[in-house]
């Protein structure tokens, strides 16, 4: 699995002087492996192939991403980020529910600010998805998970709900899908109505109505949860 082979990839930091222009043959590689990879799967795409999109040569591969393993690393992670900083972004114990769901969307949303490359980013997850390298269930596992249960605990503490129901799980999910249907269907959001992503305050304006839409999600589940005997019954015997 490509996991097991890149996991001791070197870097350009490692004591190597870069060239003058390092930082832009790393980025030119960066940006047209995302795009190759996603367009035609890691086992079909060679060097080669990744050294002429980006106008360099195989021997920068090597230098900055040690192989065409790491190159791939790097190009799935490009749009991921360290999950305690996203969960600091709406887990706080003094935060509004809609604080919360504004930092959630914020972070999902970040990366629609790039446009064609959060696209093409977007398409790599699918192509990980299809064809898994071993990437996807790493990313689940240390990121996606954290992040999911984090929100659950989030409408747990608001909801006055147990904190790992299925309850709790499924609408933090729901929520969930509010952004990820925006990024995985940017594409055909881009090609409907293109002026609803076009511009920073395209984005920010979806963040609002996010979190508008899934605070009348929480509503819909609290008056459930209220009129919920088991709910009933927890009341009863905190009051007891």
């Amino acid at each position: 699995m490509i996991e097991k082979n890149i996991s001791h990839t070197p870097h350009a930091d490692d004591g190597r002087k870069p060239r003058s222009d390092g930082e832009q043959s790393r980025e030119r590689l960066l940006h047209s492996a995302i795009r190759l990879f996603a367009e035609q799967g890691y086992a079909k795409t060679s060097t080669r192939e990744l050294a002429q999109a980006a106008g360099t040569n195989a021997a920068a591969i090597s230098y900055y991403f040690g192989d065409k393993a790491g190159l791939y690393r790097a190009a799935f992670a490009q749009q991921s980020a360290n999950p305690q900083d996203n969960i600091a972004l709406y887990e706080q114990p003094h935060f509004t529910l809609r604080q919360s769901l504004e930092g959630f969307y914020a972070q999902l949303l970040a990366p629609m600010q790039q446009g064609e490359i959060a696209r093409d980013c977007m398409r790599l997850w699918c192509r990980e998805m299809l064809e898994p390298t071993g990437l996807w269930a790493r990313e689940i596992d240390q990121n996606i998970r954290p992040e999911h249960e984090a929100l659950t605990r989030v409408l747990a503490r608001h909801l006055g709900a147990p904190d790992d129901s299925d309850d709790m799980h499924r609408l933090a999910f729901s929520i969930a899908s509010l952004a990820l249907q925006h990024m995985v269907g940017a594409e055909v959001l881009h090609t409907l109505r293109p002026q609803l992503l076009e511009t920073p305050r395209a984005i920010d304006t979806w963040l609002a109505r996010m979190t508008d839409y899934a605070l009348a999600m929480a509503d819909v589940e609290r008056q459930r949860l209220a009129l919920s005997p088991s709910t009933a019954q927890r009341q009863a015997e905190g009051q007891a």
